[in-house]
């Protein structure tokens, strides 16, 4: 059976179970503070540790991947702070207005190969975003979701943005256990990321949910992907999404994701 979340309209508690994973919501938090307890999490958990989803919203800061090149970072003096990190990828942006969910996941006790992880990880965004009336996809070879292509009667508002990134992803694996994970964005500031090439792309633009005419409040957002995240992780089916109030218009958005 899906895993039902609390009630939008409930305070959030600090631990919430879903599915068979435990969520924390850790509110506005810096992020240093937040991938020092990933790795302290990962490095003490045991084969009997249950898997954790952080839920969080970061001050402004730029995270760069263990390969990544700082030529990335375009405008050096933005009073933007950057970070190095051991994920995969290369440079991002975190901020208020965006949902950063990570990922404590033990894929050797569920039996998940990295590339089914991503997958997994892909579809409940495609699926949050679905609920919205938002069609996106993945790229292959880029991981990551995008706005995919509309129909030419579709809001003028999301034809201008076809293409553009909204969710960006990046893990680690250590000891079979993976940490890191995926952001959202939801209504956020986003010049920031002009400021860098997203994930190493040059001239790749970035998009929230705002900007495609989605008027959605951050925790109700962050309870649907929180919801599809987990029973994505646990291999509970989910059927077609049921449009949210304030979707920017009547028309079902489909899951159109790609096979990588």
């Amino acid at each position: 059976m899906s895993a039902t979340l609390l009630d939008f309209s409930a305070e959030i508690p600090v631990v919430t179970e879903v599915a068979s994973v435990t969520l924390r919501w850790l509110g506005r938090e810096d992020y240093q503070p937040t991938f020092d307890a990933m790795r302290a999490f990962t490095d003490a958990r045991t084969p009997g540790t249950r898997d954790e989803i952080w839920l969080v919203e970061h001050p402004p800061v730029f995270t760069l991947g263990l390969a990544g090149d700082p030529a990335h970072l375009l405008l050096a003096n933005s009073g933007i702070p950057l970070v190095k990190v051991d994920r995969g990828g290369q440079i991002t942006y975190h901020g208020p207005g965006q949902i950063v969910a990570y990922l404590l996941i033990d894929l050797k006790r569920r039996k998940l190969m990295i590339r089914e992880l991503v997958r997994r990880i892909e579809e409940a965004v495609i699926e949050t975003l679905a609920a919205y009336n938002l069609a996106t996809d993945r790229k292959v070879g880029a991981p990551g979701i995008y706005v995919a292509p509309h129909p030419q009667d579709a809001n003028d508002r999301i034809k201008m943005h076809e293409g553009a990134k909204i969710a960006a992803l990046g893990l680690k694996i250590r000891n079979g256990c993976s940490y890191h994970g995926v952001s959202l964005n939801v209504k956020m500031d986003l010049q920031p990321f002009l400021a860098i090439n997203p994930c190493g792309y040059a001239g790749l633009e970035t998009v929230d949910m705002a900007t495609l005419g989605v008027d959605a409040g951050w925790r109700d957002v962050a309870l649907l992907l929180a919801e599809r995240l987990a029973d994505q992780i646990s291999g509970v089916p989910h059927s077609a999404a049921q449009p949210h109030d304030g979707s920017n218009d009547s028309r079902s958005a489909a899951s159109t994701g790609l096979t990588e």
